[in-house]
């Protein structure tokens, strides 16, 4: 659960400018060039995924600062996020594998509990070379390959829900996507790997929002309102150790998700790769849609835009809490609440 919670505020930390100001600035480039600067600034900030999660991880196991800097050395060691560069140095790019990156993190906290104290003098000298190379190798000779094979396994298997009719398309991919919005899988990461396009990337974008929304009106009564919108400005995977720890707390989601995805598929709404797994987060998904062949900016499009993305999964979503919560008293407000103290 500490490795899931500092996972959880990696990605919030991470992505927020680029949930803030990324997808929007890139939207506002032919009227406002100089947000170029910005874009690139925001898109740096994303990168630092794997480092951000090295430290909150060790945070959560109240590491010192030595131990936590080789924890995030090992983490992005584990990521993958860093190829080498014939040129010279190392490429970096996107976010690298989460799943890896936190079990990597996780067994470097076990080989620093193991040495403990037994360096004395010479822990600053020798403790990050040894978790750098017993860890780190570990993370990125050992376990990074197995995990991708897994990541391609699941975009394949995603693939095959692709080849549907658009309104079952919609419910498979959907309900698949607003399950991965809350686990240690990035559905950036799958999305882009098996380069989704078209209907299958829009309806898959609407399964995150429905999990972004939804999860923002259950968890509001015990957040409050600034940790509440971050489920929808940011990612809600902040959710991820309150799901894992309760299951059945997801169900009001699992119920929105289908229906979303089926008016998704009807409406014929479109995507990319990189907005498949951002869900409402910087506009992501909305933007994608209307930005769409054959699509625009008319405003009959921007109302069935406002519609799928905003309206809807609202009404879905307070009616499934008020199934779920108040009627069934299957889930409760408690379930949902945060700490990032």
């Amino acid at each position: 659960m500490k490795v899931l919670n500092g996972i959880a505020i990696a990605v919030v930390v991470s992505l927020a400018p680029t949930a803030l100001l990324g997808f929007l600035l890139k939207a506002m480039l032919p009227v406002f060039p100089q947000g170029a600067a910005l874009i690139e600034l925001t898109s740096l900030a994303a990168t630092t995924m794997p480092v951000l999660i090295g430290v909150f991880i060790a945070m959560q196991f109240k590491l010192t600062p030595i131990q936590t800097g080789s924890v995030a050395i090992a983490a992005v060691a584990g990521s993958g996020i860093a190829k080498l560069d014939p040129a010279g140095g190392f490429h970096i790019q996107g976010t690298g594998l989460v799943i890896n990156t936190g079990l990597t993190a996780a067994l470097a906290v076990l080989l620093i509990s193991f040495v403990g104290t037994r360096l004395g003098s010479y822990t600053m000298l020798l403790l990050s070379t040894i978790v750098t190379v017993v860890v780190g190798g570990i993370g990125a000779k050992v376990t990074y390959p197995v995990v991708y094979i897994f990541t391609v396994w699941l975009g394949d298997a995603i693939n095959q829900a692709s080849t549907l009719q658009p309104v079952p398309m919609g419910i498979v991919l959907s309900l698949i996507f607003c399950v991965l919005i809350v686990s240690p899988v990035s559905t950036v990461g799958v999305a882009t790997a098996i380069m989704m396009s078209g209907i299958s990337s829009g309806v898959a974008n609407l399964g995150c929002v429905a999990s972004a929304v939804c999860l923002m009106v259950l968890a509001w009564r015990a957040n409050g309102t600034a940790i509440g919108v971050l489920h929808f400005f940011c990612s809600p995977k902040i959710q991820m150790p309150n799901m894992v720890a309760r299951p059945k707390a997801y169900l009001p989601v699992v119920v929105v998700a289908p229906i979303l995805g089926a008016a998704g598929g009807a409406l014929g709404v479109e995507g990319t790769a990189v907005s498949a797994g951002f869900g409402i987060t910087g506009f992501a998904g909305p933007l994608a849609a209307l930005q769409a062949e054959g699509w625009g900016f008319s405003p009959a499009n921007i109302l069935i835009v406002v519609c799928l993305y905003l309206v809807a999964p609202l009404l879905l979503a307070f009616a499934s809490t008020w199934l779920f919560r108040d009627v069934l008293g299957w889930v409760s407000p408690e379930d949902y609440r945060l700490d990032f103290e």
